[in-house]
């Protein structure tokens, strides 16, 4: 009798030992996705929203046993509201991952978070150089402005172009755009007549571009963030620039797919620099736009969904390698080097950096069918960040 009841306790102690472990690997594999669904960069949360959600209806909300599950919180682009819905997320929903990030200050507020929990944060929209370097547990799968920025900058002194003023939104990646544009631009011979900063907040551009039709530069540079390019475009017509003979350059943000139809003839021509375009030819992307804009009322993705649809991607890779296991470390181990066809052409992560490695194209606004496209016209491959390359 004693010898029976030692045996069941002992089988009892196993169950209960082994219960924590079974249920991890039972339980649903959540991933705590903050994005600005409402306010200034609201554009920038409906795209990743949308985009993620396409990724888990076209791959299943299954994962090596594991059932997937989206949190998706509205952050309204204010870092100390990311910071509390990233702590709630992690303590009360002991999420896996954590993602999204609509703009710098957002993912550098959730960076400490990260780090102290050690929960993969897997930022699908920021793009200042230095957000990756702010936590080991980050991995990037949007883009760097220093990325986009050097393209313009080699591409505009050989086409004419001797002249610029800079016109960018007044935070991290807006200098960073500011920074590596200028300093390849004068490197290549070119002149910078003036550095112009506007407020991320409530931004007024009329001031600032009567300032550059003062100055009569061959072309504008210009960053803003997702959403704001249609202003910009609006009160760079009004005040008749492009007929004044100044030429509007810059990153992709300013001629945001989500917008362009929106902006009119004025963005005929206007050349950028960026990582992807809904025109972008490949297979891939035609499948993507078509299934993306089925599934969203015929809205066209930008860049910001594809950065949500990679990060997806990533996620559910690094989870199979782990055998449905997780675990912050394993699964950040498990993002590092992955190497895919994305629909903005071939991507991969770099182990060291944990920040993606990706084609910039050059590309031209033009009407096709009664629409506008920014079309590629030239292509610079295996583009890495040049702010890590210091």
């Amino acid at each position: 009798m004693k010898k029976r009841t030692l045996i069941q306790a002992a089988a009892c102690t196993a169950l209960l030992s082994a219960g924590p472990l079974a249920w991890a690997q039972g339980a649903p594999f959540k991933i705590g996705l903050i994005l600005p669904m409402t306010g200034q960069q609201a554009t920038t949360g409906r795209q990743i929203e949308a985009a993620a959600r396409l990724w888990v209806a076209q791959n299943g909300d299954t994962v090596a046993g594991r059932k997937v599950e989206l949190i998706v919180k509205d952050d309204t682009s204010l870092p100390d509201q990311t910071r509390r819905l990233a702590q709630e997320l992690v303590v009360n929903e002991k999420v896996d991952v954590l993602a999204g990030m609509g703009i710098t200050p957002s993912a550098m507020a959730v960076a400490p978070i990260a780090t102290q929990s050690k929960t993969p944060l897997v930022v699908m929209a920021a793009a200042t150089s230095s957000i990756t370097e702010a936590s080991p547990f980050i991995v990037r799968t949007s883009f760097t402005l220093p990325q986009a920025s050097v393209g313009m900058a080699d591409w505009a002194p050989k086409n004419g172009i001797k002249t610029v003023v800079t016109l960018v939104s007044d935070y991290g990646p807006g200098i960073d755009a500011e920074k590596y544009f200028t300093d390849r631009f004068v490197f290549n011979g070119g002149k910078v007549a003036d550095k112009l900063r506007v407020p991320l907040r409530n931004p007024d551009f009329a001031p600032f571009l009567q300032k550059v039709r003062d100055l009569k530069p061959d072309a504008l540079f210009v960053f803003v963030p997702s959403g704001a390019g249609a202003a910009v475009m609006k009160q760079f017509g009004e005040r008749g620039m492009d007929k004044a003979g100044i030429k509007l350059i810059g990153t992709g943000d300013v001629t945001d797919d989500d917008q362009l139809n929106d902006m009119g003839d004025v963005a005929l021509n206007v050349v950028t620099s960026h990582h992807y375009s809904a025109a972008h030819p490949s297979p891939a992307n035609k499948k993507f736009v078509e299934a993306f804009q089925k599934a969203n009322k015929n809205l066209r993705p930008n860049f910001m969904a594809v950065g949500g649809y990679d990060g997806m991607r990533v996620i559910y890779e690094a989870l199979k390698k782990t055998g449905g296991k997780g675990g912050g470390q394993a699964l950040v181990d498990g993002m590092k080097g992955q190497i895919f066809e994305s629909p903005r052409g071939p991507v991969f992560i770099d182990a060291q950096t944990r920040d993606v490695v990706q084609t910039i194209y050059l590309r031209k606004v033009e009407k096709k069918d009664g629409q506008l496209w920014n079309v590629e016209f030239d292509a610079i491959k295996d583009v890495k960040d040049p702010g890590k390359a210091r």
